[in-house]
C-alpha cells in the first residue's frame, strides 16, 4: 500500500491515454453538476454535495473534440474545471469510456496523466491535501 493518499487514473477505451473523470456540461449545467454527472456516468460514485472545487482551470482547443465540427465557428476553446472527490472505500465502476483503472501514488499519477492541465490540477489537490 502506498503511503499517502492514493488517486484514481482511467485509461481512455478510444484514445490509449491516461487521464481523470472528465467530460462537458449539458444544457445548462454548471461545471459542478457536470461534474457530478460523469462521476457518476463514469466511475458510478454519486459525488453530488461532495466535490471540492479546485482553483485550477485551463482551456483545450475545440479541435480536440469529435463533435467540434458541429460548433460555431465562433467557439475556439472549452474552458475545463477541475473538482476532485474522497470516494473512500467505495468501489468504482468504470463505464464503457474507460478500459482501466489505476489507483497511484501522485508521483505515478503524474507520469502517467497525458494532459498537463490534469498534472497541474492533480498538484493543487496533492498540496491541499498535504495541509
Amino acid at each position: 500500500m502506498a503511503a499517502g493518499p492514493e488517486y484514481a487514473v482511467l485509461t481512455r477505451s478510444d484514445a490509449g491515454w491516461c487521464q481523470f473523470v472528465a467530460g462537458g456540461g449539458e444544457d445548462r449545467e454548471s461545471p459542478e453538476e457536470a461534474a457530478a454527472r460523469e462521476t457518476k456516468e463514469e466511475i458510478g460514485i454519486n459525488a453530488a454535495g461532495a466535490l471540492l472545487a479546485l482553483d485550477s482551470t485551463a482551456t483545450v482547443p475545440k479541435d480536440c473534440f469529435a463533435a467540434a465540427a458541429s460548433w460555431s465557428p465562433d467557439v475556439y476553446v472549452i474552458p475545463e474545471y477541475f473538482f476532485a472527490v474522497d470516494v473512500g472505500d467505495r468501489v468504482l465502476t468504470l463505464s464503457g469510456e474507460h478500459t482501466a483503472l489505476q489507483w497511484v501514488s501522485y508521483e505515478e499519477a503524474a507520469g502517467l496523466l497525458q494532459w498537463d492541465s490534469n498534472r497541474n490540477a492533480l498538484w493543487e489537490l496533492n498540496e491541499r491535501l498535504k495541509r
